[in-house]
């Protein structure tokens, strides 16, 4: 059964602008990492961040464990957002808050906002954010102001803050696009090997489609905010990259 299910989904950004989703549809089940690939302008970070509606959707159904995200009000949609951990194409991190007080942020979700002014984090949850930093790499750098970070530690701040919420659902978007090409490939295998290991599946927004075609299972071509593509990794060839791009302007 899938985990997430997205039926006609459709948005633009003012009531008289033009749709930037045309009717997308997709299925994502437990154990996908899921690529979204396109040309600029083509939709996908649309479509990202209209899973946890920080986009609205104009019309559609967005399905996450059952229960249709489009219809939450306020206090419902930030109990479920709780379960989507997002990490970003800039990092999205408070400089001048430690990297652990970052990794920690993970948690805001579950903390009241005394708790959280005083820093007071259960146990618990601090002894889990410094395995975390283990794991991506970091334990060295606990106490360091998130902007002593090179771009790619920071984005393992991203990570580690992400998987802080234990999340059920990861939404990547252009995770490395900020990032060379050699770091980029290192951070995509990172959160691969992390979102297996917490059994977490993941739909990434990704510019480049070779990483797309090493670490993603599945793929979604999107062209002009409709769905060109749709299927396992194995079946993308050329000439359907060709047709995804055709209206590149480079």
């Amino acid at each position: 059964m899938p985990i997430l299910e997205v039926r006609e989904l459709r948005a633009r950004y003012t009531s008289s602008g033009p749709e930037i989703l045309k009717g997308v549809s997709f299925e994502v089940e437990a154990d996908d990492f899921f690529a979204i690939i396109g040309p600029s302008g083509a939709g996908k970070s649309t479509l990202i961040r209209c899973i946890n509606r920080l986009v609205e959707p104009t019309a559609g159904s967005i399905h996450f464990y059952g229960t249709d995200v489009t219809t939450l009000p306020g206090r419902q949609l930030r109990i479920l957002r709780r379960d989507i951990g997002m990490i970003f194409q800039e990092f999205n991190l408070i400089n001048r808050m430690s990297v652990m007080d970052n990794v920690l942020s993970g948690r805001l979700g579950y903390t009241g906002n005394v708790r959280t002014l005083f820093r007071a984090f259960p146990r618990a949850d601090i002894e889990r954010a410094l395995e975390l930093l283990q794991r991506v790499g970091l334990q060295d750098h606990v106490d360091k102001r998130a902007d002593e970070l090179s771009g790619g530690q920071r984005q393992r701040v991203g990570i580690a803050r992400a998987l802080m919420q234990g999340p059920r659902l990861m939404l990547l978007d252009e995770p490395t696009s900020a990032l060379d090409p050699k770091i980029s490939r290192e951070v995509m295998g990172l959160i691969k090997t992390m979102a297996e290991e917490f059994g977490v599946p993941c739909l990434c927004n990704i510019h480049d489609v070779r990483l797309a075609m090493e670490f993603c299972n599945k793929i979604i071509g999107l062209q002009d905010g409709v769905k060109m593509f749709d299927g396992p990794t194995g079946e993308m060839d050329q000439a359907k990259l060709d047709q995804i791009y055709a209206m590149e302007v480079l």
